[in-house]
Protein backbone atom coordinates (compact mmCIF):
# COMPACT_ATOMS: atom_id res chain seq x y z
CA UNK A 1 0.00 0.00 0.00
CA UNK A 2 1.01 3.75 -0.34
CA UNK A 3 0.51 6.88 1.41
CA UNK A 4 -1.78 9.17 -0.73
CA UNK A 5 -0.75 12.19 -2.33
CA UNK A 6 -0.05 15.01 0.47
CA UNK A 7 3.07 17.04 1.34
CA UNK A 8 4.99 15.14 4.32
CA UNK A 9 7.46 17.27 6.75
CA UNK A 10 10.63 15.04 7.16
CA UNK A 11 10.60 14.21 10.84
CA UNK A 12 13.66 13.52 12.67
CA UNK A 13 13.26 10.24 14.65
CA UNK A 14 11.21 8.68 11.89
CA UNK A 15 12.65 4.74 11.07
CA UNK A 16 9.94 3.41 9.27
CA UNK A 17 6.20 4.29 9.44
CA UNK A 18 3.30 1.68 10.17
CA UNK A 19 0.31 2.65 8.14
CA UNK A 20 -2.50 2.51 9.69
CA UNK A 21 -6.25 3.22 7.66
CA UNK A 22 -9.58 3.29 8.35
CA UNK A 23 -12.91 3.61 7.26
CA UNK A 24 -13.04 7.57 5.69
CA UNK A 25 -14.79 9.95 8.00
CA UNK A 26 -17.97 10.89 7.99
CA UNK A 27 -20.32 13.61 6.00
CA UNK A 28 -18.53 17.04 6.27
CA UNK A 29 -20.42 20.32 6.27
CA UNK A 30 -18.60 21.93 3.73
CA UNK A 31 -18.12 19.79 0.83
CA UNK A 32 -21.01 18.02 1.16
CA UNK A 33 -18.76 14.83 0.25
CA UNK A 34 -19.81 11.15 2.17
CA UNK A 35 -17.42 8.61 3.34
CA UNK A 36 -17.31 6.95 0.41
CA UNK A 37 -15.64 10.16 -1.73
CA UNK A 38 -12.63 9.58 0.46
CA UNK A 39 -10.00 6.72 -0.40
CA UNK A 40 -9.01 4.65 2.68
CA UNK A 41 -5.29 5.35 2.07
CA UNK A 42 -6.42 9.20 2.61
CA UNK A 43 -7.15 8.00 6.23
CA UNK A 44 -3.79 6.43 6.74
CA UNK A 45 -2.19 7.97 10.01
CA UNK A 46 1.63 7.87 9.97
CA UNK A 47 3.05 6.73 13.89
CA UNK A 48 6.88 8.38 14.32
CA UNK A 49 9.30 5.37 14.77
CA UNK A 50 9.60 5.92 18.59
CA UNK A 51 13.26 6.55 20.12
CA UNK A 52 14.66 3.13 21.53
CA UNK A 53 14.84 4.69 25.23
CA UNK A 54 10.95 5.71 25.40
CA UNK A 55 9.09 4.68 28.10
CA UNK A 56 6.85 2.02 27.11
CA UNK A 57 3.76 -0.02 29.54
CA UNK A 58 2.96 -4.19 29.47
CA UNK A 59 0.05 -5.21 30.79
CA UNK A 60 2.73 -7.02 33.65
CA UNK A 61 3.32 -3.58 34.57
CA UNK A 62 -0.22 -1.85 34.30
CA UNK A 63 -1.62 -4.58 36.43
CA UNK A 64 -4.61 -5.89 34.19
CA UNK A 65 -6.01 -8.40 33.42
CA UNK A 66 -6.23 -10.24 29.52
CA UNK A 67 -9.93 -9.94 28.18
CA UNK A 68 -11.11 -10.60 24.45
CA UNK A 69 -11.46 -7.54 22.94
CA UNK A 70 -14.04 -8.29 20.80
CA UNK A 71 -16.69 -9.69 23.42
CA UNK A 72 -15.24 -7.03 25.79
CA UNK A 73 -17.36 -4.05 26.88
CA UNK A 74 -15.35 -0.80 25.29
CA UNK A 75 -16.33 3.02 25.86
CA UNK A 76 -15.67 5.75 23.87
CA UNK A 77 -16.54 9.53 24.99
CA UNK A 78 -15.77 12.22 23.06
CA UNK A 79 -15.80 15.82 23.98
CA UNK A 80 -17.69 17.91 21.76
CA UNK A 81 -20.90 17.77 20.26
CA UNK A 82 -20.25 15.87 16.14
CA UNK A 83 -20.63 19.69 14.27
CA UNK A 84 -17.31 19.64 13.65
CA UNK A 85 -15.69 17.57 10.78
CA UNK A 86 -12.85 16.80 13.38
CA UNK A 87 -15.36 15.19 15.90
CA UNK A 88 -17.28 13.73 13.19
CA UNK A 89 -14.65 11.94 11.62
CA UNK A 90 -12.65 10.68 15.07
CA UNK A 91 -16.40 9.01 16.29
CA UNK A 92 -16.82 7.41 12.96
CA UNK A 93 -13.44 6.46 12.97
CA UNK A 94 -13.57 4.50 16.22
CA UNK A 95 -16.92 2.83 15.38
CA UNK A 96 -16.01 1.73 11.75
CA UNK A 97 -12.89 -0.10 13.20
CA UNK A 98 -15.08 -1.83 16.06
CA UNK A 99 -16.97 -2.78 13.56
CA UNK A 100 -14.37 -4.08 11.41
CA UNK A 101 -13.03 -5.76 14.41
CA UNK A 102 -16.24 -7.04 15.11
CA UNK A 103 -16.54 -5.53 18.93
CA UNK A 104 -19.76 -5.92 19.73
CA UNK A 105 -20.15 -3.89 22.99
CA UNK A 106 -19.18 -0.35 22.12
CA UNK A 107 -20.75 2.17 23.41
CA UNK A 108 -20.24 5.88 22.90
CA UNK A 109 -21.08 9.09 24.69
CA UNK A 110 -20.82 12.71 23.93
CA UNK A 111 -19.97 14.93 26.39
CA UNK A 112 -21.12 18.46 24.06
CA UNK A 113 -18.45 20.87 25.27
CA UNK A 114 -19.55 20.07 28.99
CA UNK A 115 -16.38 19.12 31.49
CA UNK A 116 -18.72 17.70 34.14
CA UNK A 117 -20.73 15.63 31.43
CA UNK A 118 -17.48 14.28 30.31
CA UNK A 119 -16.84 12.96 33.66
CA UNK A 120 -19.83 11.75 34.45
CA UNK A 121 -20.28 9.82 31.74
CA UNK A 122 -17.01 7.98 31.86
CA UNK A 123 -17.34 7.52 35.60
CA UNK A 124 -21.08 5.43 34.58
CA UNK A 125 -19.32 3.76 31.77
CA UNK A 126 -16.40 2.40 34.81
CA UNK A 127 -19.54 1.57 37.02
CA UNK A 128 -21.27 0.24 33.96
CA UNK A 129 -18.44 -2.84 33.67
CA UNK A 130 -16.17 -1.63 30.26
CA UNK A 131 -12.90 -3.11 30.37
CA UNK A 132 -11.56 -0.35 28.17
CA UNK A 133 -12.00 3.02 27.74
CA UNK A 134 -10.73 5.52 24.92
CA UNK A 135 -10.84 9.11 25.40
CA UNK A 136 -10.96 12.03 23.64
CA UNK A 137 -10.67 14.69 26.81
CA UNK A 138 -12.41 17.93 26.63
CA UNK A 139 -9.40 19.37 29.19
CA UNK A 140 -6.08 18.23 30.49
CA UNK A 141 -7.18 18.35 34.15
CA UNK A 142 -9.46 17.09 36.68
CA UNK A 143 -9.85 13.80 36.03
CA UNK A 144 -8.93 12.84 39.53
CA UNK A 145 -12.33 10.95 39.94
CA UNK A 146 -12.17 8.78 37.05
CA UNK A 147 -8.79 7.26 37.44
CA UNK A 148 -9.54 6.79 40.72
CA UNK A 149 -12.52 4.55 39.86
CA UNK A 150 -10.29 2.94 36.65
CA UNK A 151 -7.41 2.37 38.96
CA UNK A 152 -10.22 0.18 41.11
CA UNK A 153 -11.21 -1.88 38.96
CA UNK A 154 -7.70 -1.65 36.54
CA UNK A 155 -9.61 -0.47 33.36
CA UNK A 156 -6.71 0.80 31.12
CA UNK A 157 -7.33 4.22 29.55
CA UNK A 158 -6.24 5.29 26.11
CA UNK A 159 -6.57 9.15 25.66
CA UNK A 160 -6.55 10.44 21.86
CA UNK A 161 -6.13 13.80 20.12
CA UNK A 162 -5.52 15.92 23.86
CA UNK A 163 -3.59 14.88 26.64
CA UNK A 164 -4.09 14.28 30.40
CA UNK A 165 -2.35 15.34 33.08
CA UNK A 166 -1.32 12.86 34.93
CA UNK A 167 0.90 9.46 35.23
CA UNK A 168 0.94 7.56 31.90
CA UNK A 169 0.77 3.54 32.79
CA UNK A 170 -0.48 4.54 36.29
CA UNK A 171 -3.61 6.51 35.72
CA UNK A 172 -4.24 6.04 32.06
CA UNK A 173 -2.25 3.93 29.50
CA UNK A 174 -0.74 5.82 27.19
CA UNK A 175 -1.76 9.32 24.83
CA UNK A 176 -1.86 8.58 20.99
CA UNK A 177 -2.25 12.15 18.90
CA UNK A 178 -0.03 14.39 16.97
CA UNK A 179 2.88 16.78 18.22
CA UNK A 180 0.97 19.88 18.60
CA UNK A 181 4.19 22.01 19.51
CA UNK A 182 5.30 21.12 15.76
CA UNK A 183 1.55 21.70 14.49
CA UNK A 184 1.98 25.10 15.62
CA UNK A 185 5.79 26.05 14.43
CA UNK A 186 5.07 24.53 10.95
CA UNK A 187 1.91 26.90 10.96
CA UNK A 188 4.05 29.62 11.97
CA UNK A 189 6.42 28.76 8.29
CA UNK A 190 3.56 29.20 6.28
CA UNK A 191 2.27 32.30 7.81
CA UNK A 192 5.71 34.09 7.17
CA UNK A 193 5.85 32.74 4.08
CA UNK A 194 2.28 34.27 3.13
CA UNK A 195 3.14 37.39 4.51
CA UNK A 196 6.70 37.84 3.35
CA UNK A 197 8.08 38.10 6.47
CA UNK A 198 6.62 41.03 7.46
CA UNK A 199 3.07 42.53 9.11
CA UNK A 200 0.54 42.06 11.80
CA UNK A 201 -0.95 38.63 12.52
CA UNK A 202 -4.24 38.18 14.83
CA UNK A 203 -4.21 33.90 16.98
CA UNK A 204 -7.69 32.68 17.11
CA UNK A 205 -6.93 30.64 20.25
CA UNK A 206 -8.66 27.17 20.44
CA UNK A 207 -10.47 26.44 23.49
CA UNK A 208 -8.63 27.34 27.16
CA UNK A 209 -7.85 24.39 29.60
CA UNK A 210 -6.23 21.65 27.30
CA UNK A 211 -2.76 20.94 26.00
CA UNK A 212 -3.63 21.44 22.31
CA UNK A 213 -4.16 24.63 22.45
CA UNK A 214 -1.44 26.06 24.98
CA UNK A 215 1.22 24.27 22.61
CA UNK A 216 -0.20 25.45 19.32
CA UNK A 217 0.13 28.64 20.56
CA UNK A 218 3.42 28.44 21.80
CA UNK A 219 4.67 26.71 18.87
CA UNK A 220 3.94 29.44 16.40
CA UNK A 221 4.79 32.20 18.76
CA UNK A 222 8.51 30.85 19.53
CA UNK A 223 9.00 30.08 15.65
CA UNK A 224 7.66 33.01 14.19
CA UNK A 225 10.27 35.13 16.68
CA UNK A 226 12.50 33.00 15.08
CA UNK A 227 11.83 32.94 11.46
CA UNK A 228 10.27 36.41 10.90
CA UNK A 229 11.07 38.83 13.85
CA UNK A 230 9.24 41.54 11.79
CA UNK A 231 5.73 39.94 12.54
CA UNK A 232 3.95 41.46 15.32
CA UNK A 233 1.57 38.90 17.14
CA UNK A 234 -1.17 42.15 17.94
CA UNK A 235 -4.09 40.06 18.70
CA UNK A 236 -5.47 36.99 20.24
CA UNK A 237 -8.91 35.63 21.45
CA UNK A 238 -10.43 32.15 22.09
CA UNK A 239 -12.71 31.53 19.50
CA UNK A 240 -13.16 27.77 21.64
CA UNK A 241 -12.12 25.81 18.37
CA UNK A 242 -16.15 27.06 16.73
CA UNK A 243 -16.71 28.63 13.77
CA UNK A 244 -19.58 30.99 14.71
CA UNK A 245 -16.99 32.16 17.81
CA UNK A 246 -14.05 32.45 15.27
CA UNK A 247 -16.43 34.45 12.75
CA UNK A 248 -17.52 36.78 15.68
CA UNK A 249 -13.76 37.28 16.85
CA UNK A 250 -12.78 38.19 13.64
CA UNK A 251 -15.60 40.85 13.34
CA UNK A 252 -14.30 42.15 16.51
CA UNK A 253 -10.68 41.65 15.22
CA UNK A 254 -11.03 44.25 12.16
CA UNK A 255 -12.79 47.17 13.98
CA UNK A 256 -9.68 47.16 16.79
CA UNK A 257 -6.86 46.01 13.87
CA UNK A 258 -8.56 47.20 10.37
CA UNK A 259 -4.81 46.55 9.25
CA UNK A 260 -4.39 42.94 10.12
CA UNK A 261 -2.33 40.73 7.74
CA UNK A 262 -2.50 37.37 8.77
CA UNK A 263 -5.02 35.15 11.12
CA UNK A 264 -3.86 32.41 12.88
CA UNK A 265 -6.46 29.52 13.37
CA UNK A 266 -5.65 26.95 15.90
CA UNK A 267 -8.35 24.83 14.26
CA UNK A 268 -10.35 25.24 10.74
CA UNK A 269 -13.47 26.09 11.85
CA UNK A 270 -12.07 29.19 13.43
CA UNK A 271 -10.34 29.98 10.31
CA UNK A 272 -13.78 29.17 8.13
CA UNK A 273 -15.81 31.24 10.49
CA UNK A 274 -12.97 34.26 9.95
CA UNK A 275 -12.89 34.32 6.30
CA UNK A 276 -16.89 34.70 6.68
CA UNK A 277 -16.01 37.74 8.40
CA UNK A 278 -13.39 38.74 6.27
CA UNK A 279 -15.91 38.74 3.68
CA UNK A 280 -18.46 40.73 5.40
CA UNK A 281 -16.33 43.05 5.49
CA UNK A 282 -15.86 43.90 1.70
CA UNK A 283 -12.01 42.11 1.92
CA UNK A 284 -10.57 40.42 -1.14
CA UNK A 285 -9.27 36.73 -1.06
CA UNK A 286 -5.89 36.87 -0.49
CA UNK A 287 -5.86 40.58 1.44
CA UNK A 288 -5.60 38.91 4.85
CA UNK A 289 -3.27 35.59 5.04
CA UNK A 290 -5.32 32.79 6.58
CA UNK A 291 -3.38 29.47 8.09
CA UNK A 292 -5.38 27.20 10.52
CA UNK A 293 -4.87 23.31 11.41
CA UNK A 294 -6.98 20.26 10.77
CA UNK A 295 -7.19 19.22 7.38
CA UNK A 296 -10.96 19.54 6.45
CA UNK A 297 -12.07 19.66 3.21
CA UNK A 298 -13.62 22.71 3.64
CA UNK A 299 -10.38 24.18 4.96
CA UNK A 300 -8.36 22.96 2.21
CA UNK A 301 -11.30 24.19 -0.58
CA UNK A 302 -10.44 27.71 0.68
CA UNK A 303 -6.84 27.33 -0.10
CA UNK A 304 -8.13 26.15 -3.53
CA UNK A 305 -10.71 29.49 -3.92
CA UNK A 306 -7.77 31.60 -2.54
CA UNK A 307 -8.87 32.92 0.95
CA UNK A 308 -6.40 30.51 2.97
CA UNK A 309 -2.66 30.19 2.42
CA UNK A 310 -2.03 27.00 4.34
CA UNK A 311 -4.07 24.69 6.68
CA UNK A 312 -1.64 21.91 8.76
CA UNK A 313 -3.58 18.54 9.14
CA UNK A 314 -4.33 17.12 12.10
CA UNK A 315 -5.24 13.26 11.86
CA UNK A 316 -8.56 12.62 13.44
CA UNK A 317 -8.76 8.77 12.34
CA UNK A 318 -7.74 7.29 15.53
CA UNK A 319 -9.87 3.95 15.28
CA UNK A 320 -7.11 1.48 13.65
CA UNK A 321 -4.09 3.25 15.83
CA UNK A 322 -6.61 3.17 18.93
CA UNK A 323 -7.62 -0.95 19.01
CA UNK A 324 -4.61 -2.10 17.28
CA UNK A 325 -2.53 -0.32 20.93
CA UNK A 326 -5.01 -1.59 23.30
CA UNK A 327 -4.90 -5.27 21.32
CA UNK A 328 -0.95 -5.31 21.85
CA UNK A 329 -1.08 -4.23 25.48
CA UNK A 330 -3.24 -7.04 25.64
CA UNK A 331 -1.38 -9.88 24.15
CA UNK A 332 1.50 -8.45 26.87
CA UNK A 333 3.69 -6.55 24.36
CA UNK A 334 5.04 -3.15 25.17
CA UNK A 335 3.38 0.18 24.45
CA UNK A 336 4.92 3.36 24.02
CA UNK A 337 3.20 5.54 26.42
CA UNK A 338 3.23 8.88 23.79
CA UNK A 339 2.26 7.60 20.53
CA UNK A 340 3.00 10.77 17.95
CA UNK A 341 1.66 10.59 14.86
CA UNK A 342 2.91 12.78 11.94
CA UNK A 343 0.61 15.16 9.70
CA UNK A 344 0.56 16.24 6.30
CA UNK A 345 -0.45 20.18 4.78
CA UNK A 346 -1.84 21.18 2.69
CA UNK A 347 -0.69 24.43 0.30
CA UNK A 348 -1.35 26.42 -2.66
CA UNK A 349 0.81 23.67 -4.75
CA UNK A 350 -1.04 20.75 -3.60
CA UNK A 351 -4.82 21.29 -1.96
CA UNK A 352 -6.75 20.95 -5.36
CA UNK A 353 -5.03 17.94 -6.10
CA UNK A 354 -4.89 16.59 -2.78
CA UNK A 355 -8.64 17.61 -1.12
CA UNK A 356 -9.64 14.25 -1.51
CA UNK A 357 -7.28 13.25 1.32
CA UNK A 358 -8.71 16.30 3.43
CA UNK A 359 -12.13 15.14 5.85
Amino acid sequence: MSVSPGRWRPAAAILGAALLFTSACAKSEDSGTTASDTPASAGAQVVQSADPSAATCTLEKFGGTKFDLKTAKVGFSQSEKEANPFRIAETQSIKDEAGKLGITQLTTTNANSQFNKQISDVEQMIDSGVQLLVIAPLNSDGWDSVFAKASAKKVPIITIDRKINADPCKDYLTFIGSDFAEQGKRAADEMAKAMGNKGKVAILLGSPGNNVTTLRTSGFKDQMTKVAPDIQVVFEQTGNFAREEGQKVTEQLLQSNPDINGIYGENDEMALGAITALKGAGKKAGDVKVVSIDGTKGAVQAIVDGWASAVIESNPRFGPLAFETAQKFLDGEPVGQDIIIQDRQYGTDNAKTDISSAY
